[in-house]
């Protein structure tokens, strides 16, 4: 089965993150008393732009993802100022796989038959290895990084940032970018002071800060 659009899941942010920020904040210049109901988001907003990011540190983000592969995942892995929990291939039967086809080679009809081909041989491959008696650690050695991975990721916002910044950017490869995306608007969402800088290019599955 063929996953083309991965599932991005929030499943926790820290609570009141903009105020929790704010006093963080203020703290540095002692003007907690500054504090109104309004009063973080242009304070937030004037901090990232002078760059004094350390203090939002202090708040974080975990999402689940869904439906995207395993070349993905291992792009997102190298963020290494964050905690992952992965599907393991060591202790989860693969047989009935579900895997990504990157847009390039669906929209080739040639190109997408050798893809799918090469796919099922795969499976077949890792379907007869346990049948021969090998074990799951080892039969996974065969499988391509087409296969769709489960994966829970948290970060401080300062780290989303960094990877909104990175991966955002038209060069980077299109799942990741695609899933980025999906994340960012979650967060604009629930943050909106700390992330409402990024203008969001829909088409492109790009986002870049103004700030820049």
């Amino acid at each position: 089965m063929e996953i083309n659009k991965p599932e991005v899941k929030l499943l926790a942010v820290t609570p009141n993150a903009e105020k929790l920020i704010e006093e963080a904040g203020r703290t540095c210049y002692l003007s907690l008393d500054r504090i109104t109901e309004n009063s973080s988001d242009n304070f937030i907003q004037a901090a990232i732009r002078r760059g004094h990011l350390s203090i939002i540190e202090h708040a974080s983000a975990t999402f689940r993802i869904l439906g995207a592969s395993r070349a993905f995942t291992h792009q997102l892995v190298r963020h290494r100022l964050a905690s992952y929990s992965q599907q393991s291939q060591r202790y989860v039967d693969e047989s009935e796989f579900n895997y990504v086809i990157p847009p390039s080679i669906m929209e080739n009809d040639e190109a997408a038959r050798i893809f799918r081909e090469y796919i099922e041989t795969s499976r077949k491959t890792y379907e007869m290895l346990r049948e021969a008696g090998a074990k799951k650690e080892d039969a996974r050695f065969v499988l391509p990084n087409a296969l769709e991975s489960q994966i829970v990721f948290s970060a401080n916002f300062r780290e989303f940032r960094t990877i909104f910044s990175l991966r955002l950017e038209k060069a980077a490869q299109w799942e990741i970018r695609r899933v980025c995306l999906e994340m960012l608007k979650a967060l604009q969402k629930e943050a909106p002071s700390i992330f409402g800088d990024f203008i969001i290019n829909e088409e492109e599955w790009t986002a870049r800060s103004h700030y820049k």
